[in-house]
């Protein structure tokens, strides 16, 4: 059962690690400042668990076709969170390689380019993408909790400890909160 998160931690390779790690700062990132730091640590092994129950499910279908490669390594949930980006997002089109696109076929077309990622799992990517997509969509809204709850985490630990860490950015988990600290 531990497999079903853990695996968000296991590389092969440097390559994959710098990617991965790219990836997480941009993505993990920008999707952190719109949820909160509290909705974004949930989130993402909410994200991890439920890629890695579509990757089982999928994988079964798809072994019998072809071989699949293990999911590891963070870009499914960072998939997971650009999926709901794209689906939230109030952008129609944002410009992608200087190419005016659909936000919607963004995380797409970035599934296709990390297939060359090495060591890089086309399933597990995918299922972290359906899964984000869904929670987007509103089909996971079970998943979601009132601010209030964000709030009050805020203030126990371990997030009241890394609001005191120096040179560490936390998001607060209120909306008011957080355009407060934007504007700031």
């Amino acid at each position: 059962v531990h497999r079903l998160v853990t695996y968000i931690f296991v590389y092969e390779d440097l390559t994959s690690l710098t990617c991965s790690t790219i990836i997480i700062w941009y993505f993990g990132g920008s999707f952190e400042k719109n949820v909160g730091t509290v909705k974004h640590c949930f989130l993402t092994l909410a994200f991890a668990v439920l890629s890695a129950l579509l990757f089982l499910l999928l994988g079964t279908i798809v072994s019998r076709v072809s071989q699949v490669e293990d999911a590891k390594g963070f870009l499914p949930v960072a998939f997971a969170m650009l999926g709901v980006s794209s689906t939230r997002s109030q952008a129609k089109r944002t410009l992608f390689f200087g190419v005016r696109v659909p936000v919607v076929l963004v995380p797409w077309f970035l599934l296709s380019v990390a297939w060359f990622i090495p060591h890089s799992s086309l399933l597990g990517n995918l299922s972290g993408l359906l899964a984000g997509e869904a929670y987007g969509l509103g089909y996971c809204s079970c998943l979601d909790f009132p601010e209030s709850v964000g709030s009050k985490l805020d203030q126990v630990f371990p997030f009241s400890l890394l609001k005191r860490i120096p040179g560490l950015k936390y998001i607060p988990g209120a909306l008011a909160e957080r355009r407060a600290f934007e504007s700031s």
